[in-house]
Formats: C-alpha cells, structure tokens, sequence
C-alpha cells in the first residue's frame, strides 16, 4: 500500500462528502422558503441511512462475490472479513476499507438527487423506506453490473470511470418516474406567487443556489479525480477534464438563456455548471481535455432545451429538474464515452478513434439502466404507497414541509 495514494483517496472521499450538503443548499434554494429546512435535512438523513445501508449489506452486494453477474453475494455483509490491512483487487495501493468508504459516498449522494423530483411535497417516512428500498434494489445492482469485475455490462464492454450511469443515470429516470407517481404539486395561492419564494420555479434563496453549485464543483474533483483510486497522472487528467467540462457548460447554458430569455440567469448558470460536472463524469478518465469541454458545451445546451421542454409542453413537476440535468446529461455523458474515449488518456478508444464497439455498448448499457431505474422506481414507489402515502396532505403541502414534517423554520421572523 502506497502512503500517498491513501493520503489521496481519504481527502477524495472527504471532498465527496462535502458534495451531499452542497446539494442540500443549491436544492434549498430553489424551493420555496417554506421548504428550505426539509430540503436540507433530507439531505442529511439520506447520508445518515444510506451510510448504514452500504455498510451492512450494499456494499456486499455490489462488490461481493457475483451471483451470474447480477448481483453481489452476502460475504461482505457489515464488513465481514475486512480488516484494517485487507487490500482489495479494485484498489491494490489502498486499504479495502478506504475504498469501501469512498464508494460508501457515491452511494449516499445518489438517492439524495432524486429528491429534487418531488420536492416540496413528499412524506419524510415515505422517503426514509425510498432510500433504503432503492438503495437495495436500484443502485447497488446497477453499481454491481458496472463496476463489479464480473458484472454483466462490465463484461458486455461498458465503461464508467465515475458513475455517470450508475450514479446519474440511475438517479435521473428513477427522479423521472418519482415525479410521474406523486404527482404536481397544489396550485399555489396568489399571495405565494408575490411572496420572495415565488411560485414553485422562483428560487428563494440564490446565493444558497450559487453556494451549493460552487461546494459541488469543489467536491467533483475527488468524485471524479479520486475514481482513479490511485495518485496518478490519469488523476490528475479527470481533475483538469472535470473543470473544463463544467466551465463550458456553465457558459453554454448562460448563452442559451440569454438568447431565448434575454438575460444570463445566475441560477442558469449554476445548473449549467452542475450539467457538465454530471456529463464529464462517466469520460473524465478516458477523454482529452478537449472532449471533455466539447462533452461540457453539448452539456450546458441539451440539458436547458430539455428542462425547458418540461416545463413548457408537459405537465410533468420535476420540481427542480432532476431528469434534465441528471438523467439527460448522464445520458449523453455516458454515450459521448463511447465516443470520445482514447487510448491516449486510458485503456480504451471509442467510436471516433475505430472502435465502435464501446459506442454500441455504452448505448446499451444507457437503455438498460434507464428502463430498470425508471420501471424500478415506478414499481418501489407504488408499493411503498400502498402502506406509507408518499404525498403529504394538502394541508401539510400548504403549511410548507419545514412546519408539517418537522415543526421548524428556516427563519425566525417573530422576534
């Protein structure tokens, strides 16, 4: 085991850490004020539950020994066999559990995106049950497929150097098909509409949005350099790739507001930023720095015409754009790998360089998780509802989250 790759990997995994309250603040903000506290402490616990999850069967179950390459046995159940010395074959400079505990916070910001689909709106019980069930059902079999040795799409050819399927992907369609069972949120009152917090698509708070865009670019250097699980010069190429991808798509997504709405949109650009962080994160160890800002531009563009699509020809309430900035810039991450991979970053070329094979099985891949995710979630989600409602009461919608499920304020205006 090599000193300094353990000195790396252990402020990667700190720094991803960080990404899970960086998205309860950049969510926080976009909801209404009434919401805020809810927002962020479903974050939170999220992190707590999921925490728990990975440690007592997810990660067995994803890095275990494969069952038919579908699924992980029981071996590695509350860290058995895993002592402070034990090295693992996925990470041979570092401890097991080091790599346990940086796969440990992919596992627990993943269900946390989805929460933006239904927020304002969704019972804390109902979405404690969520996070364990799709913990267990959606995630850690996907995980397993892809990044397990043995999985199936691992051995169908399909890369993933930092979750762009098995994290974005997973969380964008499931997100899609949460939005789908709950439901719109309640016609907002006209006081509410004046109110600073707007009318559902009004942020209340930007600078929590802008903050929580900035702690998320901050902490994808570890997501995305820390995923070579190595201190290494491929490392260091996902860091500078991460950070071009994100710049090009915050610009982007900027031009594109101001050409169709007039104005550069500072929460525009914080979710442009956001988009091409996502789909640089399946390519950031196999692309060149200047596919990967080709990746962030396409990025910052498809994603805006699809958030806008949204909310103007459908009645779907992705309240906070989930399937647009995670499930479509996944998407096209996840199939510009295929593309733009190069033997000159890492061990595989795509479809530009003569291999269209990796192409054709990152399209694959995409379909197959999509599906599973969304009809996944879909069938998690109407089952939990028959013994736990998902939605809380008009009432408690009305009154805001922050009161009706934990009988606190953002903001004390009574003194």
């Amino acid at each position: 085991m090599a000193v300094g790759d353990i000195a790396w990997i252990s402020t990667a995994t700190a720094l991803v850490m960080l990404m899970t309250p960086a998205l309860g603040f950049f969510y926080a903000g976009l909801v209404r004020k009434k919401n805020l506290v809810s927002t962020l402490v479903q974050c939170l616990i999220i992190f707590a539950v999921s925490s728990l999850v990975w440690t007592f069967w997810g990660y067995s179950l994803t890095f275990g020994n494969s069952i038919g390459g579908i699924i992980g046995d029981l071996s590695l159940v509350g860290l058995n066999h895993i002592g402070i010395n034990t090295v693992i074959s996925y990470a041979p400079e570092i401890p097991e559990l080091l790599f346990f505990a940086f796969q440990l916070k992919f596992a627990a910001i993943t269900p946390a995106l989805i929460i933006g689909a239904f927020a304002e709106r969704i019972k804390f019980r109902s979405l404690l049950i969520f996070t364990i069930l799709w913990s267990t059902f959606i995630y850690s079999p996907v995980a397993h497929w892809v990044w397990n040795a043995n999985g199936w799409l691992n051995f169908l050819g399909a890369v993933d150097f930092a979750g762009g399927i098995v994290i974005h992907v997973t969380a964008g369609f499931s997100a899609l098909a949460a939005a789908l069972v709950i439901g719109k949120r309640k016609i907002l009152t006209k006081q509410e509409n004046n109110a600073c917090n707007g009318n559902g698509h009004k942020a209340c708070n930007i600078p929590y949005v802008i903050l929580g865009a900035s702690l998320l670019w901050f902490g994808w250097f570890g997501f995305n350099a820390g995923s070579a699980l190595e201190a290494n010069a491929l490392s260091v190429s996902a860091l500078v790739a991460t950070n071009l991808a994100a710049a090009a798509a915050a610009t982007s997504w900027m031009i594109v507001d101001w050409v169709t709405k007039g104005k550069p949109s500072a929460i525009g650009i914080s979710v442009g930023a956001v988009c091409g962080l996502v789909a640089v994160t399946p390519a950031s160890g196999f692309v060149s720095v200047t596919s990967a800002i080709i990746i962030g531009l396409a990025a910052g563009v498809i994603s805006n015409l699809v958030a806008n699509w949204r909310a103007a020809k459908t009645r779907i309430d992705d309240s906070l754009d989930v399937f647009a900035c995670h499930g479509i810039s996944g998407v096209w991450g996840s199939i510009a790998t295929g593309l733009f991979a190069t033997t000159m970053v890492n061990n595989v070329n795509g479809a530009l360089f003569g291999n269209s094979s990796l192409l054709v099985a990152q399209v694959l891949s995409v379909v197959i998780v999509a599906g599973y995710s969304f009809f996944g979630s879909l069938l998690l989600l109407k089952i939990i509802n028959i013994f736990s409602p998902l939605r809380v009461s008009s009432e408690e919608e009305e009154t805001g989250l922050d009161l009706s499920q934990h009988g606190e304020e953002a903001y004390d205006l009574g003194f």
